[in-house]
């Protein structure tokens, strides 16, 4: 049987012309230098101490004047985002100038082919590295950029940051290291079929975390909650969110005791968000309960005057007195009130029921506690 001929990727293909494009860097040279890199190649360290030089000093004018004219374009801006952006490309030019003139200058060894190849891919490689990290630097700042132009890019905001610079971290390693790999001469598509399998292994061993990550991602994107609020679970925990992380969700306790959370909890879990809706106002109920016999009309009175003396309590919307029922030794109120943030719950409690149990013992009103008559018919005789 005719043996099957092995077709080589595009990609690869055209990376390897470019590797010979590098390989052949003499050829970037021109006319006019040629002459006289032919003279010094008799001196060969010479050469290459002479080519380094030049090329820093070549990369650092280039850096100059990329800065200089950048900052003219965005010298009208009061951002600080665009400085970050100039000085992460400023050294990226740097880095791609000089790094060339170190392949070029690797040619004035005159290694033998295979030594001098690998030399060459070792810069590159260096060089790739070297973008990356700018990049990974630069896909940050410029998310937390757009993050503040909410009025062009609603749908990245500070909340969605997380995920979207994992996700774009996640992306950029991913197309360096596919490149690194064509640059070592390697297909990388063996490679990826067993990331895939190694990907499916992974999965089944390492579910739970897995579930906390997606459950994460929905949480960040879909934000029943976020930092600051104060939710309440179905288990029972209250406190405010202090972290939403991709793998769990931390809250910290009236207690000051910070519970953590894993976000698969959470995806499944009912939450009560105190601080969501239109804004953080919360009502509060406030029940009280007083003698049949008293006025009422004055202990609807009394309570009004007692909530708008709170500094805690907002004046708008107005507190309000509803009788709520007749109870088995009192009539029952319950005292409605808003206040900024749900934080002040327990304090605008404790000194409501302080200031209206004071006033009502002023004010001569009784509040009821459980307690029972006996009434006594008749006492027989023969009981001594």
């Amino acid at each position: 049987m005719a043996e099957q001929e092995k077709t080589i990727p595009a990609d690869v293909e055209a990376l390897k012309q470019v590797e010979e494009a590098f390989l052949n860097s003499k050829s970037w040279l021109p006319e006019f230098l040629q002459p006289y890199w032919q003279q010094l190649q008799e001196y060969p360290w010479l050469l290459f101490i002479v080519v380094i030089a030049a090329g820093y000093v070549i990369a650092k004018i280039v850096q100059w004047v990329f800065k200089k004219i950048a900052n003219y374009v965005t010298s009208k801006t009061t951002n600080e985002f665009d400085d970050k952006i100039i000085a992460i490309v400023s050294k990226t030019v740097f880095s791609v100038i000089f790094f060339i003139s170190l392949m070029l200058a690797v040619d004035a060894l005159i290694f033998e082919s295979t030594t001098e190849k690998l030399l060459k891919r070792m810069v590159m490689s260096i060089l790739v590295i070297s973008v990356m990290i700018s990049s990974l630097k630069g896909s940050k700042i410029v998310l937390q950029a757009i993050s503040h132009n909410r009025k062009r890019f609603s749908f990245i905001e500070e909340r969605t940051l997380p995920i979207l610079n994992i996700a774009s971290q996640i992306l950029l390693i991913g197309a360096f290291s596919y490149f690194l790999i064509l640059l070592w001469g390697k297909d990388p598509t063996a490679w990826l079929a067993s990331a895939g399998v190694v990907g499916i292994a992974v999965g089944f061993a390492a579910k739970d975390t897995l579930a906390n990550l997606f459950a994460g991602f929905f949480i960040v994107a879909d934000s029943p909650y976020k930092i600051g609020d104060y939710i309440v679970l179905d288990s029972g925990e209250r406190g405010q969110v202090t972290h939403v992380g991709i793998r769990s969700t931390r809250l910290m306790t009236r207690d000051d005791i910070e519970i953590t959370i894993p976000n698969s909890v959470m995806g499944n879990a009912k939450i009560v968000n105190e601080s969501g809706g239109p804004s953080e106002k919360t009502r509060v109920r406030l029940p009280v309960g007083v003698a049949y016999d008293t006025d009422l009309d004055h202990v609807v009175t009394v309570l009004k005057e007692e909530a708008a003396t709170n500094d805690l309590v907002l004046k708008y919307p107005e507190p309000r007195i509803r009788a709520k029922a007749f109870g088995a030794s009192s009539v029952d109120f319950q005292l409605q009130f808003w206040i900024d943030k749900p934080e002040f719950r327990g304090r605008v409690k404790h000194n409501l029921i302080l200031a209206v149990h004071k006033r009502f013992r002023d004010e001569g009103i009784e509040i009821p506690y459980a307690k029972q008559d006996l009434y006594i018919k008749r006492i027989d005789e023969d009981i001594s």
